[in-house]
């Protein structure tokens, strides 16, 4: 089962990002067999997706912008090295985690390294949203940085995808704004919480009405997704 903080409710304050990240994990959740490493795992939040692979494995780099307690982490690396041997793995899943990656072009030729000759990668990371884990926050990548970076390193693309569209990336930031912004200079708690039960949902369901009729385009979206397999 998906934790509800990341198969939110219509009351959570990231509905639009959550959802459309969920159901586009869920998507390409396929493409990912046998001994799957999860990299950057934290509480993994998306194992649920993936019951048809043989074996889960975790591994993330404690930070102090992320606290890992309460985390179901396999192995920690040094943010340099991963402590597998060469093609350990069938295939990798890392989801909002090359945002927080200094040192992606040193990293990318590790996750090349323990992936079996034609294994599979599963990546999603956003595009647009604000700072977090700070100071660990290093980049935001479109489609086509991410494309470059990949190939260079030994990886094909398979597929590319978005999550999110021009309406649901506005709508979702101004939700955001609205939450963790505006909410908290009410001086009373009682009147947050009022605020957020009720603001928060009125504005979402505001927000999916309006996205269905009005123009779509994808120039602005919230995630990438991406997916690759190793060819050296």
């Amino acid at each position: 089962m998906i934790n509800s903080d990341f198969n939110p409710s219509l009351s959570h304050p990231y509905y639009f990002i959550r959802k459309g990240l969920l159901e586009k994990i869920k998507s390409h959740a396929h493409y990912l067999q046998g001994k799957l490493l999860d990299f950057g795992c934290g509480s993994k939040p998306y194992k649920a997706l993936f019951g048809h692979v043989t074996s889960y494995t975790g591994v993330d780099f404690y930070n102090e912008g992320h606290p890992h307690a309460n985390e179901q982490i396999d192995f920690f690396y040094d943010g340099k090295s991963l402590p597998f041997t060469d093609n350990s793995f069938d295939s990798i899943f890392a989801s909002e985690v090359f945002e927080h990656i200094f040192n992606l072009n040193e990293i990318l030729p590790e996750l090349n390294r323990v992936l079996i000759i034609g294994g599979k990668m599963l990546i999603t990371c956003p595009f647009v949203w604000p700072e977090h884990e700070k100071p660990y926050d290093y980049a935001r990548y479109t489609l086509f940085a991410l494309k470059h970076e990949l190939e260079k390193n030994g990886f094909e693309i398979v597929t590319t995808d978005k999550a999110g569209d021009y309406f649901s990336t506005i709508m979702q930031m101004r939700i955001a704004y609205l939450h963790d912004v505006l909410l908290p200079k009410l001086t009373l708690p009682f009147l947050v919480s009022l605020a957020k039960a009720i603001l928060i949902p009125l504005v979402n369901i505001y927000g999916i009405a309006l996205g269905k009729i009005l123009p779509k385009n994808s120039g602005l979206y919230q995630n990438n997704i991406v997916v690759v397999q190793k060819m050296r």
